[in-house]
């Protein structure tokens, strides 16, 4: 006679606690995975956080984060300012130097995301496909840098600011002049001193 040894708990309960526990992994992993990149700009005026939106605009965010890997932004400037509508950077140091970027990157200015107040967008040349290092962040809303508005095209939008909206503002309101060629360039440097991806408890919540 063959006696039975007690399972410990009913087959199907066992199931439902081992599904319930694979469904939590699994909603934990989805939840990493969905998380947008966060950059911290540490500039000569304060600190900006960008928020980056890899699922609208992957080109654009995988290219940006290759330049904040590699160290390329350190030491750039905020270039060109004009308070009412945008400051840009990302391609110039304080000498006024250019710095070896890499291949400019398709235009994804049709990705449903607009050049509002604090959105991050890709700065290029009147090719929508010439965008490389610089970028802007826009200080108000600007529909009219939006797909199709640029002659069929747009500035692509791949993130917004989550922290240093302020700085922005500071940013924007400095004296500028025309400098070495240049229109709306701030008198006193605007030097970006770091760019770094942030991770765990230093994201913006």
């Amino acid at each position: 006679m063959h006696v039975l040894k007690s399972p410990g708990a009913p087959l199907a309960t066992r199931f439902a606690v081992r599904f319930a526990a694979g469904l939590a992994a699994l909603a934990l992993s989805a939840a990493a995975f969905a998380a947008e990149p966060q950059v911290s700009l540490k500039t000569s005026m304060g600190e900006i956080v960008l928020e980056l939106n890899h699922d609208k605009a992957p080109i654009a965010v995988d290219n940006f984060l290759k330049y904040v890997k590699s160290g390329f932004y350190k030491g750039t400037i905020f270039h060109r300012v004009i308070d009412g509508f945008m400051i840009q950077g990302g391609g110039m140091d304080a000498q006024f130097h250019g710095r070896k970027t890499n291949k400019p990157i398709k235009n994804e200015s049709n990705n449903g995301l607009s050049n509002e107040k604090y959105s991050v967008a890709m700065a290029r040349e009147s090719n929508p496909d010439s965008a490389t290092s610089q970028f802007f962040i826009n200080v108000v809303d600007n529909p009219g840098l939006d797909y199709p508005n640029m002659q069929g095209s747009g500035y692509t939008v791949f993130g917004k600011v989550v922290k240093g909206q302020d700085v922005v503002d500071k940013i924007k309101g400095v004296v500028v002049d025309d400098i070495h060629g240049l229109e709306n360039v701030p008198v006193t440097p605007v030097v970006i001193q770091s760019a770094t991806i942030l991770k765990g408890d230093k994201l913006v919540k």
